[in-house]
């Protein structure tokens, strides 16, 4: 376990679906065009239990890495940095986060994917890891930059959102040695 302040930082446990499914049914509308995928895999209690036994697997096969935050307070999730597309041929990964809306601005997302970064690239020895954005997401975008990611390019009509928008993606890369 990763903490910092009063937050902890764990990989999701299958156990843990209804927490899992109240922070996206709390959060649903502010993600559902970033986190499409997510978003349609928890729309009620019984898909949220499903889909975290898939994952109970993919995290074993080392194919997802979803890292929850919570809040010690209230032993509540308030936010995920997920480690996707996964290739440990090179080894490389991509790099997701949300923050609860009620915790936005707080510097959260930003210290825990710090930490998750120092993890999975001890663990795991990454040597590459990307972050992608849409441009008119300055928060994510904010995180990025101050976790040392460095704009590689903008990839054109790279992503169709929720609403049927294909949107530009910026690419964010950092190496390590």
């Amino acid at each position: 376990m990763m903490t910092f302040d009063h937050y902890s930082i764990e990989l999701l446990q299958a156990n843990e679906s209804e927490a899992f499914f109240n922070l996206m049914d709390g959060n649903r509308p502010r993600l559902e065009d970033f986190f499409a995928g997510t978003v349609s895999k928890t729309l009620t209690l019984k898909a949220t239990e499903e889909y975290c036994v898939e994952i109970e697997q993919r995290i074993k096969d080392v194919s997802y890495l979803p890292y929850m935050i919570t809040d010690l307070n209230t032993n509540a999730f308030v936010g995920l940095v997920d480690v996707k597309n996964i290739d440990m041929n090179v080894p490389k990964a991509e790099l997701g986060s949300f923050i609860d809306g009620n915790y936005e601005g707080k510097g959260i997302v930003t210290q825990a994917t710090k930490l998750v970064i120092d993890h999975i690239v001890e663990h795991y020895k990454f040597v590459k890891l990307l972050c992608r954005a849409g441009s008119r997401n300055k928060g994510s975008i904010a995180v990025i930059l101050k976790n040392g990611f460095e704009l590689e390019g903008t990839i054109r009509k790279d992503y169709r959102t929720t609403k049927g928008e294909i949107v530009d993606l910026n690419y964010y890369g950092r190496v390590f040695d």
